[in-house]
């Protein structure tokens, strides 16, 4: 649009000398339209080109926002503090180990070795390591992005453990049972062709010898590495079980977090008192794979104890301050008193 010079002059600077001559700014506002720019101040109205490129718009603004660099923080020793995962709390590690590894602000439960869960439940000293020197061996010579065999030694220098598992007689307030604990640091608690060995021959001897058998599992499921050959422990285990329970003795069994896969399909579940730990996932696959295959969304806290405990997959959701106190009562009533 073009205007004349007298239009121009009736139509914009006459009205802002008037505006100017009755404001009182505190500075000397701008207006700015187009590639021109008024400055109003008192008494008079200037009117003057502003010559800038677009490209200078962008080319004056900061960039990037300026921080200030962090100052040096003081290193927390390791083996000190833990963090839980939870709440975020910052616990003392030896106030964590008395109260056997479980948040003492949210009751968070920390993952326990399966020596940890051993010195929690057998009396002191009683404890009798069975089949200690079976190890795995890689039939199948797999490898992924590394060999099953690295897999193996990296697992045992980082778990201190030969095995997910560790079985063996102890005593439980004075009473002998057959104890087994699954160790999820090692492969994910995988059960292969030694953790199904193992967990059978218990089993076997605890049914020989009229044990009670007490088993802690915590599991990713079968081991991918041997195949078929884990699979198969599923039934083996399970069968296992069977023999057992025709001998007569109890069977009780803890679901920590996790128990899934083949392991929650086979031997744990098989139990006479299932008792998962709080806030354990307990299930077969995960949850994402079910939303994805059934097409709906899965409710909240599915597969977590307190669900399952709901819809009678397990028998109680027992915080760790008592497992002693509830499963000696339970091995004295289903053992008969004897």
């Amino acid at each position: 649009m073009v205007l004349l010079q007298s239009q121009y002059r009736k139509a914009v600077q006459r009205p802002l000398a008037r505006s100017a001559q009755s404001a009182r700014p505190s500075g000397p506002p701008r207006i700015q339209s187009g590639r021109l720019a008024f400055s109003l101040v008192p008494q008079a109205a200037t009117l003057y080109p502003i010559r800038m490129p677009i490209s200078d718009w962008f080319s004056r603004r900061e960039r990037y926002t300026r921080v200030a660099e962090p100052s040096a923080k003081r290193p927390v020793p390791d083996g000190i503090w833990s963090k839980c995962a939870s709440c975020n709390q910052v616990i003392y590690q030896k106030q964590m180990a008395r109260n056997f590894k479980v948040c003492p602000h949210c009751q968070h439960h920390f993952e326990m070795s399966a020596l940890e869960r051993i010195d929690m439940l057998a009396d002191d000293g009683s404890f009798v390591e069975l089949d200690a020197g079976l190890e795995a061996a890689d039939p199948l010579r797999f490898r992924a992005l590394k060999t099953y065999t690295e897999s193996l030694e990296q697992a045992k220098a980082r778990s201190g453990a030969r095995e997910a598992i560790v079985t063996g007689t102890a005593m439980l307030g004075g009473r002998p049972i057959m104890l087994g604990a699954m160790d999820f640091r090692f492969v994910g608690g995988s059960m292969g062709s030694v953790v199904g060995e193992k967990v059978a021959r218990a089993f076997d001897e605890a049914g020989q010898r009229r044990l009670p058998v007490l088993m802690v599992a915590s599991s990713g499921g079968a081991r991918m590495q041997e195949g078929m050959l884990a699979l198969m422990q599923m039934a083996k285990t399970s069968a296992a079980v069977g023999r057992f329970k025709k001998a007569g003795p109890p069977f009780i069994s803890i679901l920590a977090d996790p128990t899934s896969g083949g392991v929650t399909a086979s031997f744990p579940t098989l139990a006479d008192i299932i008792i998962a730990e709080p806030g354990a996932f307990v299930g077969f696959t995960g949850p994402r794979v079910i939303e994805d295959t059934i097409k709906q969304k899965l409710p909240p806290g599915f597969q977590r104890a307190e669900f399952v405990l709901e819809h009678g997959m397990v028998d109680m959701v027992l915080p760790r301050e008592l497992h002693l106190e509830i499963i000696a009562r339970l091995l004295d009533y289903l053992s008969g008193g004897a």
